[in-house]
């Protein structure tokens, strides 16, 4: 009698969910800048891809984009992520021609010097970098650290009338150059994927639900906000337009397993173990109770994470919006968070994908997710 074999068999990988049309999408996406209060020309590349999944759509004043199936429906669930990137402003140009800068949204001055960067003009891109003494200069024993006072940009000029003939005034809006790439075969890199990887993972929600043949009883509205960045400001807008009976919000949140992460202050999350379930009084318990029995149910794994007080999403905005929205958020787990090299695993984008997918699909239209009557 021959010997049973002690190799463990391993679990076979779900398919991917993704196809090479919708990964094209996602390079495109991420490439285009998007900074906060500027978004417009991602929402359109964004949109153009999900009007062929939805029925109607709408785009609010300020540029947040919604795409709706079963518009006329009264029952209405949103499922949402927010557009806009961090970015800087040009604020001050010295007669010399170089340019200081103010943060649009939490902008990182540690990594900026050396960055090349992209302002952003009406006569087109002007390229420039963002300057830095060399090593060979600087006294070791009161090394310079990058601040938002003395870092600065070289676009190449000699005077303050050389920059402004390029078009080049305060208020420009100023992004960094790096685009996307992957990493090891699984992980996708680059700037703003806080939070465009949101706006592609509802994007494919509402693909699959269209090439499913997905028969939704209530109106689902996939929705982009603007402004996330400077106070969730597109969502308060937003959820006062739609008055959703429940909100589903998608983000990214940290990976703690790299040097210098703290698990004690930020958790015990990691890239490549699933989507991370926040707990926090914004957080409807019935939502969150929903998509844990989803999670479990179809066998996605996740991760739990307390955030306290607040999100710091938009899921705090839809929550306390139009009289209080029961909302849950979803978030991706993300490393060196905005970085230009911001990182997440494909596993967990997929994951979030069909935590998403399948939750829509056990709601019910006039679910009441009261705590008590």
């Amino acid at each position: 009698m021959a010997k049973k074999s002690k190799v463990k068999k391993t679990a076979k990988r779900a398919p991917s969910i993704l196809t090479p049309a919708s990964l094209a999408f996602l390079e495109r996406y991420l490439n285009n800048p998007s900074p906060t209060g500027f978004e417009s020309a991602g929402q359109k590349i964004w949109l153009d891809y999900v009007k062929p999944f939805v029925q109607d759509h709408f785009v609010d004043a300020y540029g947040t984009t919604v795409g709706v199936i079963n518009p006329k429906a009264k029952y209405k669930v949103v499922i949402e992520a927010h557009a806009d990137e961090i970015s800087w402003f040009v604020h001050y140009i010295t007669k010399e021609g170089f340019i200081y800068v103010k943060r649009n949204g939490g902008s990182d001055h540690m990594i900026a010097p050396s960055m090349r960067v992209n302002i952003h003009t009406d006569k087109g891109i002007v390229k420039a970098v963002f300057g830095w003494p060399a090593i060979h200069v600087r006294n070791g024993k009161t090394e310079l650290v990058p601040t938002t006072e003395n870092i600065f940009l070289d676009c190449g000029c000699n005077s303050k009338e050389e920059v402004e003939k390029l078009g080049v005034h305060v208020g420009c809006v100023v992004t960094f150059v790096d685009e996307f790439m992957v990493l090891n075969g699984r992980n996708f890199t680059g700037r703003a994927l806080d939070n465009r990887m949101g706006g592609f993972m509802i994007a494919e929600v509402a693909r699959l639900l269209k090439e499913r043949k997905v028969e939704l009883p209530f109106g689902l509205y996939i929705t982009n906000s603007v402004q996330e960045e400077v106070g969730l400001r597109g969502a308060e807008m937003i959820v006062e337009r739609i008055r959703p009976d429940l909100a589903i919000v998608t983000d990214v949140t940290h990976d703690t397993q790299t040097p210098m992460m703290s698990k004690v202050q930020s958790g015990d999350i990691a890239c490549g173990k699933g989507p991370v379930l926040s707990y926090a009084p914004a957080v409807h318990n019935n939502m969150l109770r929903h998509i844990v029995r989803t999670a479990e149910a179809n066998k996605i794994p996740f991760q739990r994470l307390a955030a306290s007080r607040a999100t710091g999403t938009d899921t705090d905005a839809f929550a306390y919006g139009a009289a209080g929205v029961p909302s849950a958020l979803i978030s991706l787990p993300l490393r060196y968070m905005h970085t230009t090299v911001e990182t997440v695993h494909r596993d967990d984008v997929e994951n979030v994908i069909r935590l998403i997918l399948e939750s829509v699909k056990a709601l019910k239209t006039g679910q009441d997710m009261r705590y008590f009557k």
